[in-house]
């Protein structure tokens, strides 16, 4: 019910307004000040249209809320169902688990997140749920950012209302006499009246809308904290091991260099084809424009002999980059045995610890058959 409790807002409000209707001579006719009534009217309507913006964003909060209670139990539901198992399966690529619209983006970008360090049927390192479903979300939806200011804003009106009901009340105060004072004694009473009513009813909606506001929103973080700790529980993604990460990453730079010494060898493959064609083209065609034509075509032979000479400048160039890319390779290669030299000390510190925790529990043994030996000898002698 504490979500709903901003519906007596609109009660309290509407008390006040009949209140200050009343007291005014609205219903009986006898109006005494129009001023008054004005001025109390503009500052109803202001807090009234406040309280209105109020409550749409209490509205969308509540939706997004009661939205996570009934994913908490649905969660709950299927997850006893399933003996204990882990949802994530069944939840990464699931829609419609969520009916309101905000919640179902930020789920969105959390399943893609997560399906990006993916590793195997595990994943790499997940993200909390936290990250997208959290505080700021709430505080987004329910226009948090508005509603934290209105209790010291009607406050505030409600100053400002004393200052002007006064100044009303001495600015139609005149007289230099007892006769004339006692003449403008009802003015500076009416303007007093404006300044009374609006300081008691500007207090009592900030008391009022500040406890509403507060109650309402430790209801929402209640609701949110209680859905973490149920998706946590039930459907948290699985996280692979540190073996299984680094087992990944081997595999990944074995391939990478595998996919580098292809390349090199279809570079060098191709660039040695070249070559080799070259020279045989521009070998055949002297030859042949010798025959036909003598030597007047030495010239030309020179000019191609120029560009072969270029295309071994070509394929010396390919050749560094092929030695460029032999030292990634061979880059690739020493990190790939690091990873193998890390993995074989894990593998080696784990059977250390193994070793040591049977030898701490032979050791506890011995104590306790110790002491228990010592126990039963000194019963024996407590006998004796």
């Amino acid at each position: 019910m504490k979500n709903k409790l901003f519906y007596g807002l609109f009660v309290v409000y509407a008390i006040m307004v009949v209140f200050i209707l009343y007291v005014n001579g609205v219903f009986t006719g006898n109006v005494t000040s129009v001023s008054n009534l004005a001025i109390n009217g503009i500052f109803l309507a202001i807090i009234g249209v406040m309280f209105l913006v109020s409550a749409a964003g209490f509205l969308q909060l509540n939706r997004l809320t009661d939205d996570l209670e009934r994913v908490s139990g649905v969660l709950q539901q299927e997850y006893k169902e399933a003996e204990a198992k882990n949802l994530w399966a069944s939840l990464q690529d699931r829609k419609d688990l969520f009916e309101d619209e905000n919640l179902r983006t930020a789920f969105a970008k959390y399943r893609l997140r997560v399906k990006s360090s993916r590793v195997g049927k595990r994943y790499a390192n997940t993200c909390d749920i936290e990250d997208y479903v959290n505080e700021e979300l709430l505080d987004r939806v329910g226009w948090n950012f508005f509603n934290s200011g209105i209790s010291g804003t009607m406050t505030g009106l409600g100053i400002l209302g004393t200052f002007m009901g006064l100044s009303l009340g001495l600015g139609s105060f005149s007289g230099d006499d007892i006769y004339t004072i006692s003449d403008n004694v009802g003015p500076l009473l009416s303007g007093m009246k404006v300044a009374f009513h609006t300081s008691v009813y500007g207090i009592i909606f900030s008391l009022i809308f500040n406890f509403v506001y507060r109650s309402i929103m430790a209801d929402a973080y209640g609701k949110l904290n209680f859905f973490l700790d149920v998706f946590r529980q039930c459907a948290m993604p699985p996280v692979g091991s540190g073996d299984e990460n680094t087992a990944a990453m081997l595999v990944y730079q074995a391939n990478m260099a595998n996919y580098m010494k292809q390349l090199l060898e279809l570079s060098k493959g191709e660039a040695g084809i070249q070559t080799k064609a070259m020279k045989q083209m521009a070998n055949g065609f002297l030859e042949e424009l010798q025959t036909v034509m003598g030597t007047q075509l030495k010239g030309l032979g020179d000019t191609l002999q120029s560009v072969i000479k270029a295309q071994d400048m070509d394929a010396e160039g390919s050749r560094r980059v092929l030695e460029a890319a032999r030292a990634l390779v061979e880059s690739n290669r020493k990190m790939q045995e690091n990873m193998e030299m890390i993995l074989e000390r894990q593998e080696k510190f784990a059977k250390e610890l193994a070793e040591q925790k049977e030898t701490l529990a032979l050791t506890c043994d011995e104590m306790s058959r110790d002491l228990s030996n010592q126990l039963y000898t000194y019963e024996q002698m407590k006998e004796l």
